[in-house]
């Protein structure tokens, strides 16, 4: 199925998921399209990190369809290595190889998965760190940066393949709060070049600022969305209500 940007990028339909006789996403859609920055906020265990797997097929689904690019997700005979390269992932671990250094990090995956040349990998490495603002941390291996630096790392790492959708569960979880802003100073300066990100976050003065629309998950459902104005300051449901309550 051929994709034009008219379309959404990353679509899912009636997605169903279940952990054995856990169900944990019930019937969840929604359509991102290119450029779009959408923020999935939620109480722990209403599904958030399961849906952002599944749309990176870390997760199978039972039941629904989930698109990227047009191309289904969930087919028995995906090439997982080419779907992600169009969708990058960053998780709350910075899953670091701690023998590597910042830039042989950022390396890893173009010279050996890509199996691209290795001046060029290095190039566009240290423009990617430059990015994330590490400049001179390049020869530093993970234990001697902060949180903030080696999740900033993981990030450049991601983007090092080029992907067309960044994925970002709970990225500043596992942060001390005064390391947070930079990764998310980060994330808002991707989503400034139009890179597409669909974030999980309980970051609400973040989500209120770079999301272009924001999502409400509990007990595995949508329960509302709108724009960040919308949603902050006009929400409708009671459960929506009282989760605002608690954290704003």
């Amino acid at each position: 199925m051929s994709w034009t940007v008219d379309q959404p990028i990353v679509s899912l339909k009636n997605v169903h998921k279940s952990f054995g006789d856990l169900e944990v996403l019930k019937g969840v859609s929604l359509d991102v399209m290119k450029g779009e920055v959408i923020c999935i906020i939620g109480p722990s265990g209403s599904g958030k990190s399961t849906l952002i797997r599944c749309i990176n097929a870390l997760n199978d689904i039972q039941k629904g369809s989930i698109t990227v690019e047009g191309q289904e997700v969930q087919k028995p005979d995906l090439d997982k290595l080419e779907l992600r390269k169009k969708v990058g992932m960053v998780f709350q671990q910075y899953n670091l190889f701690p023998h590597k250094t910042a830039i042989e990090n950022v390396m890893m995956a173009p010279l050996l998965v890509l199996k691209q040349d290795t001046e060029e990998v290095e190039k566009r490495a240290r423009l990617l760190i430059k990015k994330v603002r590490l400049e001179g941390k390049e020869d530093s291996y993970p234990g001697e940066l902060s949180g903030g630096q080696q999740q900033r790392v993981a990030i450049a790492r991601s983007l090092a393949m080029n992907p067309d959708v960044m994925l970002f569960d709970e990225v500043t979880a596992a942060l001390d709060p005064e390391t947070v802003k930079e990764v998310l100073v980060t994330i808002k300066e991707l989503a400034a070049d139009g890179m597409t990100c669909i974030l999980v976050t309980h970051e609400m003065g973040f989500a209120r600022e770079v999301a272009d629309h924001i999502y409400f998950t509990d007990r595995g459902i949508i329960v509302e969305h709108g724009s960040p104005k919308t949603f902050f300051d006009e929400a409708k449901d009671p459960r929506t209500k009282e989760f605002l309550s608690q954290i704003l």
